[in-house]
């Protein structure tokens, strides 16, 4: 069994996974990351900000995985409401760290590049220091503020080096990820390792579809996930308006789920195109409806814009439509393609116009979104399946425990993980 040998040498190990930007469990990937450690072994503590609608206990323990949760007020407007919100997530997160008490691995998510500041703490006192990097965060800034590579880009770019400086290991999401860990980061290539994000197989699948969910149309294009300024829900909007006037097709209902900071901006674009008889905004919803939505859609929609982020991230969005066997056109994205393969159709970046034309091609075409569907679930079964990135975790955190055993004077282990000049 995985993780038998990791249990039995080390019993007893205990980890804290620092979360800022989503609640546990409904950050799919720490859970995954969770009960992954759990079976291999591990006491797992987990500390996150508070759900508005989940997840909202102060403390509870869940699968034998115990939760500290912290209030947090996410921001709204630019830069200075995340200033607010991270210096409160990090006093919070300081606050319960020291409620925990004594860890051997502290594994901290971004974003924000402030959590190495607790995890330097925990180090003090014998931690080993793993750095889950969930986000680029200089593509991220760039790509949702436009305001190019000013003083609050280098300050972000400090913040990664420093994150990156103090790790023991670092796991990426991906193989651009990890390149920009060794070739920006000065890591050895050795230290950083590639967990991929991948869907819960026994919680997606598809059930029966509903037709009811079509709202009385033919078809129905789905769009699943976050809606932030670089999500690209302004373009899959203007891309139906473009599908709608210009291909001259309204044979179909669209339903938007998922919530974000501009989630409201989307409902009134919706309703300035014209599209709110054909388009359903549902905000977030429970497992067993999302279920039920992606099972009906016959295409799924990844408009997510190209940008120095998109480009190189891995859109989970992308691989939950690939599980549930839904064909999906998206933007002609790099890690896109690595991860969807044949499973998606490319229109060429950011071509609304395109993107269109391909969901129609898709629509007229049962056969070959069939094909699409059953590559997709192939992949996902197979060279993308989360089995694949256990092992990988658990030999990142093995890797981190060595960096703190003793050696020889100089040697990588004597100080952790040597850094590339």
């Amino acid at each position: 069994m995985l993780g038998d040998e990791t249990s039995r040498d080390r019993p007893n190990r205990r980890a804290l996974i620092l979360v800022e930007n989503l609640s546990v469990p409904f950050d799919r990937r720490v859970w995954q990351e969770c009960t992954t450690l759990r079976d291999a072994g591990w006491q797992v503590d987990v500390i996150c900000p508070r759900g508005s609608k989940r997840d909202t206990e102060a403390e509870v323990v869940i699968d034998g995985v115990r939760i500290h949760r912290y209030p947090l007020r996410a921001a709204t407007g630019g830069p200075a409401g995340y200033v607010r919100e991270y210096g409160s997530a990090l006093w919070h997160t300081l606050r319960l760290a020291r409620k925990v008490g004594p860890v051997d691995v502290v594994h901290a998510c971004n974003p924000p590049d402030l959590l190495f500041l607790p995890a330097r703490w925990l180090k003090r006192r014998g931690a080993r220091f793993v750095f889950d990097q969930h986000d680029l965060v200089p593509e991220l800034y760039l790509s949702r503020f436009d305001r190019g590579q000013d003083l609050l880009y280098r300050g972000v770019c400090a913040l990664e080096r420093m994150t990156y400086r103090a790790a023991d290991v670092v796991l990426a999401t991906n193989e651009s990820y990890r390149d920009v860990a060794v070739r920006r980061g000065g890591r050895r290539p050795e230290d950083v390792f590639v967990v991929r994000s991948a869907p819960d197989t026994e919680r997606f699948h598809p059930v029966p579809p509903e037709p009811e969910l079509k709202r009385g149309k033919p078809h129905l294009l789905c769009y699943l996930g976050v809606m932030g300024p670089q999500d690209g829900v302004d373009y899959a909007l203007r891309a139906l308006a473009k599908l709608r006037d210009e291909v001259g097709r309204t044979d179909w209902h669209a339903v938007f789920v998922g919530a974000g900071d501009t989630f409201d901006a989307m409902v009134e674009l919706s309703r300035k195109l014209g599209l709110s008889d054909q388009v359903e905004f549902t905000g977030r919803v429970p497992d067993a409806d999302l279920v039920r939505y992606l099972s009906t859609a016959d295409v799924c929609l990844s408009p997510d814009p190209h940008n120095p982020l998109n480009d190189v991230s891995t859109m989970n969005k992308v691989l939950e439509y690939m599980v549930m066997g839904r064909p999906i056109v998206s933007f002609d994205l790099r890690e896109a393609r690595v991860s969807a393969g044949d499973a998606a159709v490319y229109a060429p970046a950011n071509d609304e116009s395109e993107f269109a034309r391909l969901v129609a091609a898709l629509l007229d075409d049962p056969e070959e979104r069939a094909r699409m569907g059953k590559l997709g679930q192939e992949r996902i079964n197979g060279p993308l399946a989360w089995r694949n990135s256990q092992r990988a975790l658990l030999d990142a955190y093995e890797a981190a425990c060595r960096a703190g055993t003793p050696g020889p004077a100089g040697s990588p282990n004597s100080t952790g993980t040597r850094q590339r000049s």
